[in-house]
C-alpha cells in the first residue's frame, strides 16, 4: 500500500527533515513539496495526494486558510511548532498534530493511524455496502445504522453529509450514519450520477429542482424533498461544464 503524500512548510528545512524521517516509512511516498498555500492548492488538484502534512503558520495564507479552499480534502497531519492550534486542528478533522521539532515515535503513530484508514477505506467497512469499485445507479446497497437496516437503491439517495470519518446518508425520510468518509465514498459513487459539491455534500443529480446563483459565485440547489446545498465557488465551474451541452 502506497500512500501518496505532499509535504506543505514554508520553511524548506521542515521540509527537508520530515521527508528524511518519512523515508523510515516504506508506505508514505512523498510526490511533492509545497511552500505556500498557492503552490499547495494547485498540486493537491493535479497530483490528488492520500495525505498531506501541513504546516499552519505560513506567509500569506495559514494552513487552515487552505482547507477551507479545498472541495475534496486529502488526509491532514499537522506539524507545527504551535501548540494553540491544536483544538482547532481537530475540529477540522485532522488525523494528528504534531509538534516541531518532530518526535519519531509520534511520527510513527500518526503514520500508523493513515495507514489503518487507508486499508479500511481500500476495503469492505463493517456495517455498510458501499464496497469496492464504481457502483451504477441500479446497485442496491445495505445500510445499518445501529439497530436498523435498510436496502436502497443509489439512484433513492438525494445526497451524503460528511460528518467527520462518517457520512450521512440522505434518502425518503432516513438520515442513517455510516463509518465512511466522504473522499471514500466520491471514489466509489458513479460520477455521471453524483457530485460533489463542496466539502460536506455529495448529491444525486437527479434530485436537482431548481438551480440558483449564490453568495461568492458559487451555487444554491434545491433537490426534491426541499434539502438545499451549496455548490463551492471552485466546484461551480465544473458543475457548469457538466450540465451544459
Amino acid at each position: 500500500m502506497s500512500i501518496r503524500t505532499l509535504l506543505i512548510d514554508d520553511e524548506r528545512l521542515a521540509r527537508v527533515e520530515l521527508r528524511n524521517l518519512l523515508k523510515e516509512h516504506p508506505s508514505i511516498e512523498v510526490v511533492e513539496e509545497a511552500a505556500n498555500v498557492t503552490e499547495a492548492l494547485d498540486k493537491i488538484d493535479s497530483l490528488k495526494p492520500d495525505l498531506v502534512f501541513l504546516d499552519i503558520q505560513m506567509p500569506g495564507k495559514t494552513g487552515f486558510d487552505l482547507l477551507a479552499e479545498l472541495d475534496r480534502s486529502p488526509q491532514v497531519i499537522f506539524t507545527t511548532a504551535h501548540h494553540e492550534y491544536a483544538l482547532k486542528a481537530f475540529e477540522v478533522n485532522a488525523l494528528d498534530y504534531l509538534m516541531k521539532p518532530i518526535d519519531p515515535m509520534r511520527l510513527a503513530d500518526a503514520v500508523q493511524k493513515v495507514q489503518q484508514l487507508e486499508a479500511a477505506r481500500m476495503g469492505p467497512v463493517e456495517g455498510d455496502g458501499l464496497l469496492n469499485g464504481v457502483l451504477s445507479e441500479n446497485d442496491q446497497v445495505f445500510v445499518k445504522d445501529g439497530n436498523r437496516c435498510w436496502f436502497v437503491k443509489l439512484n433513492e439517495i438525494r445526497f451524503f453529509e460528511s460528518v467527520g470519518n462518517y457520512a450521512r446518508v440522505f434518502f425518503g425520510a432516513n438520515k442513517p450514519m455510516i463509518l465512511k468518509s466522504l473522499n471514500a465514498l466520491e471514489d466509489r459513487l458513479d460520477p455521471k450520477l453524483f457530485f460533489r459539491t463542496n466539502r460536506k455534500h455529495i448529491i444525486n443529480l437527479r434530485m436537482i429542482e431548481k438551480i440558483e446563483p449564490y453568495f461568492n459565485g458559487g451555487l444554491l440547489l434545491e433537490l426534491k424533498g426541499g434539502d438545499k446545498i451549496e455548490v463551492s465557488r471552485r466546484q461551480t465551474l465544473r458543475f457548469k461544464e457538466m450540465m451544459s451541452l
